[in-house]
């Protein structure tokens, strides 16, 4: 077996296009758990655009067994073996080379290549994984069509899948059996799937908009095959909508998911053949929360979307990563705000991008959307390839408007179907769509970092006129000391004193031009003067819709703040604001704490705006939830210079508590009003009722008065739903209520057999934010429930402890730090993968105190001085400490 052991860094500048093109090739698997035989059969055409007269093959985890080129035995002197590769010398121009070789599923713990999940075969792929399977160019550049042929044993697997169309099958001696399949699409290898196993199946169909019938397939384990019914539901609406805003029809008559237990991914594209972890896929009230039913819909619409972008227009190279993924993000947000409610959605989006990516800028993992260099690939899954990728697409749909940017949508589809492309392709297909230079937008994809804003007002009142002076500066990021100018839209409004919007005339103009319009920063500081403005200062509503990933200092006072949650017309910016007013009183009790005054009571400005919202929550229950939540953890420890671990846990628990006893009565109003006594449903306006409900619930139980215990214990004895179950539980764990142990025991006992609802169990007790819950995780790690193979176990138990348990983790004394390297250390001879994600929560150690800051560095260097480390996890360590 070879193991790729170099730790040299891979440069986008060094990028050359392949020797060679492949542009067919014919698999032949012989399934058996512990020795799969397969046999390649390529044929290769010298590529006119390439360099070099060698082939390079890759290859890991393998025993090669054979070569021949045109059916002769390949002469040594023709080729050589390398540590993770073959290289043929001088081969012909034309040829066809057959690989014989064998792997090991069982022995496949990093569930890259082909593996097997709870007796099923299957696969992943992306980024590298095919190298796993056979020796191949596995590089998205290379792109063939695929003809499969699968054998294996009936009885154990009686379903054979793998892309594209079922052309044969047949029967075979010894009670085994065979299944061919052809994909009529070239596709690089990263897209390759088989599945095979016992499984069950539901069935569906979908009429396409031009009348074609597409058979839709969709594969479970037989006990989980009830739970799959939203996801095929889900399905269906994504096609839909896909057709109707997007004009994408799909291109094959047959489409089909499979949900497997062992995913390191939540979901993969491959084409005409989905491989879902069963957590984006399972969903039934009993077991699966609101939030559970959202993302399995967002997940399957996210994956069915890169059918087109992803699949049929893929990436050049690795480093364009973010060409399918920042795209199909955003495609898959407004897909979820179309089927639900846009502010909502949009808030949740920024909460994502504010605690966690903001958090990766600000860190020594800091990269562009687009990296220059990686070690390993698949580090750079990352929140900024993905959702700040995402926002860069919306701030391209923001400057060019909706008509424009379809119309560069479908000049991108109309040049590039079939290829593999750039960054740079798809800008480029923006900009001639709607005739602008976006030469400065493509700093988005080349600089890394968070740009911030700072805005100053002036306000003439004989003139009637404001002027906004907007300033920009993105801090430094290792490799990038200075930036240049990004260009940023800031969608905006001004409010004026008596709550309406105000027509916006910009200095220069004849007439006002609508309430609302999109400025654009391009230089280091601009100037945008307003004028006709009768009625005095008006207050500006800036970053409506979150038009940018920026940080906004706006110089807003807390009246102003006020002002702008209860008149303005985006929910965004009303959120924001009541985020902002909350920030500032929080803020206030941490920096009292640590300066030893630690008040009992709460800032009555607080209390007042949630007082108000609370009298507008029967408008939108939904977004009540979202005004009436405190900013998280996360959020507050990027607004100080210096993390205090303690400081934020006693502003928030102050501010919970006090909430909870100030507006106790309604809080139970609110409670009331929205817990619906009919059937259970998942149609938006009663998921959310029960996010009102639920939040207030949790006010009620941080009063820590009988009244609102009794409730907690009343919803937990009586749910009908894993939601308010679930709610419940948390809350009884939280808040330290005496029959918490018994709780979990009876709450495992019930669900101990259905896997997801397990691992919210050990995600729950994780997330207790106490002293004891270092040894609390490791003494559930003895758990029999607990197994180091399920990446969505390790993620649920490990990864919560050390992503969202601010005092846990950080507890002074290093334990949480201690626990998470040995774990990782241990994790990383496994599955490398999950290894490395879970080692990033070490890498933002010098927002910490000196104390902190010593002990997290000190595990890190750990880490890069273990023999034998991964390059997943060297580079996230050795990154860390630069």
């Amino acid at each position: 077996m070879s193991q790729a052991p170099t730790r040299e860094p891979v440069y986008l500048k060094d990028y050359r296009p392949p020797a060679f093109l492949t542009p067919e090739i014919e698999l032949d698997f012989v399934l058996e758990p512990e020795a799969t035989l397969v046999t390649s059969r390529q044929t290769f055409r010298r590529n006119p655009k390439g360099e070099g007269r060698e082939l390079v093959l890759f290859g890991e985890n393998q025993d090669l067994l054979a070569l021949t080129l045109n059916g002769a035995p390949l002469p040594p002197e023709r080729w050589r073996k390398e540590s993770d590769r073959i290289v043929l010398l001088d081969p012909p121009d034309e040829f066809t080379l057959e690989v014989r070789s064998r792997i090991d599923p069982a022995a496949n713990t990093a569930l890259m290549g082909l593996y097997i999940s709870n007796g099923v075969f299957c696969t992943q792929c992306e980024p590298e994984g095919f190298r796993r399977i056979t020796y191949f160019q596995d590089r998205p550049d290379v792109m063939a069509r695929y003809r499969v042929r699968i054998e294996a044993d009936r009885s154990a697997c009686p379903v054979l899948l793998s892309n594209g169309n079922p052309i044969d099958r047949g029967d075979l001696p010894g009670g085994r059996h065979w299944a061919l399949w052809e994909d009529p699409f070239p596709k690089p290898s990263y897209l390759f799937a088989l599945v095979a196993g016992d499984l069950a199946c539901l069935e569906d169909e979908f009429t396409t908009r031009s009348g074609r019938k597409v058979q839709l397939r969709l594969y479970s384990e037989a006990a989980n095959i009830g739970q799959c019914h939203h996801a095929l539901a889900s399905l269906k609406k994504a096609m839909k909508w896909d057709e109707d805003r997007y004009g994408l029809e799909y291109d094959l008559d047959l489409f089909q998911i499979v949900a497997v237990n062992d995913f390191n991914f939540g979901a993969m594209e491959n084409k005409g053949l989905n491989i879902f972890n069963t957590s984006a896929t399972l969903a039934r009230a009993d077991t699966s929360t609101d939030f559970d039913f959202m993302n399995v819909e967002r997940v399957i619409a996210h994956e069915y979307f890169h059918n087109w972008t992803g699949d049929r227009v893929t990436c050049r190279d690795w480093f364009q990563l973010t060409l399918k993924e920042g795209l199909t993000v955003f495609r898959d947000q407004q897909f979820s705000a179309d089927m639900h409610s846009p502010g909502v959605k949009r808030i949740g989006d920024v909460v994502f991008i504010r605690d966690v990516q903001f958090a990766e800028d600000a860190g020594p993992l800091a990269h562009p959307i687009r990296p220059d260099r990686y070690i390993e690939i698949n580090n750079f899954y990352t929140a900024t390839v993905y959702q700040k990728g995402a926002e860069v697409i919306r701030m391209l749909h923001t400057l060019l408007g909706e008509e424009t940017y379809r119309k560069g949508i479908d000049l991108y589809f109309q040049r590039h179907d079939g290829q593999a492309v750039t960054c740079e392709d798809f800008v480029q297909a923006m900009a001639d769509a709607s005739g602008r230079d976006l030469g400065q937008f493509m700093r988005w994809y080349s600089q890394a970092g968070t740009p911030e804003l700072e805005v100053r007002r002036r306000f003439d009142p004989d003139r009637q006129a404001l002027t906004l002076e907007i300033a920009q500066r993105t801090p430094p990021t290792p490799g990038q000391e200075e930036k240049l100018p990004f260009h940023i839209p800031i969608r905006m409004g001004l409010i004026g004193r008596d709550g309406t919007p105000r027509r916006l005339q910009l200095e220069g103009e004849n007439e006002p031009k609508g309430t609302e319009r999109v400025l654009e920063l391009t230089e280091p500081a601009q100037r945008f003067t307003f004028i006709g403005l009768e009625g005095g200062e008006p207050v500006p509503s800036l970053l409506r819709g979150f038009s940018a990933p920026v940080k906004l200092d706006a110089g807003y006072s807390d009246d102003e703040l006020a002002h702008l949650m209860a008149h303005d017309t985006d929910d965004f910016v009303r959120w924001d604001a009541g985020q902002r007013l909350a920030s500032n009183v929080l803020l206030a009790l941490v920096g009292d704490h640590a300066a030893g005054r630690a008040p009992s009571t709460l800032d009555r400005r607080l209390i007042d705006a949630f007082a108000k919202s609370l009298d507008r929550a029967g408008e939108d229950p939904a977004f009540a939830a979202r005004m009436l939540s405190l900013p998280s953890s996360s959020y507050l420890g990027q607004q100080m210079q210096v993390i205090d671990v303690e400081g934020i846990r006693f502003a928030l628990d102050l501010a919970r508590r006090e909430l909870g006893r100030s507006l106790h009565g309604a809080w139970l109003a609110a409670y009331r009003a929205n817990t619906d006594e009919g059937p259970f449903s998942i149609d938006t306006a009663a998921i959310a009722r029960r996010s009102l409900k639920n939040l207030a619930l949790a006010y009620l139980a941080y009063a820590r008065d009988e009244e609102g215990q009794a409730l907690v214990r009343t919803q937990y004895a009586r749910a009908d739903n894993m939601t308010d179950c679930l709610s419940a539980l948390r809350l009884i764990t939280e808040t330290g209520m005496p029959e918490s142990e018994a709780a979990l025991a009876s709450f495992y006992e019930k669900w101990e057999k259905e896997p997801l609802v397990v691992n919210k169990w050990f995600s729950l007790q994780a997330m207790i934010e106490d002293e004891a819950a270092p040894e609390r995780v490791e003494h559930l790690m003895a758990h029999p429930a607990f197994t180091w193979s399920n990446p969505n176990r390790v993620r649920a138990l490990l990864g919560s402890f050390a992503m969202m348990n601010l005092v846990g983790f950080h507890r002074r004394d290093g334990a949480g730090y201690r626990l998470l390297t040995d774990k990782v250390l241990e994790l990383d001879r496994r599955n490398p993968q999950v290894a490395a994600r879970l080692l990033s929560a070490l890498g933002r150690w010098r927002r910490f105190d000196e104390h902190r800051q010593s002990l997290m560095r000190a595990e890190l260097e750990r880490v890069v001085a273990t023999p034998g480390l991964s390059r997943d996890s060297y580079e996230i360590a050795s990154k860390s400490l630069a």
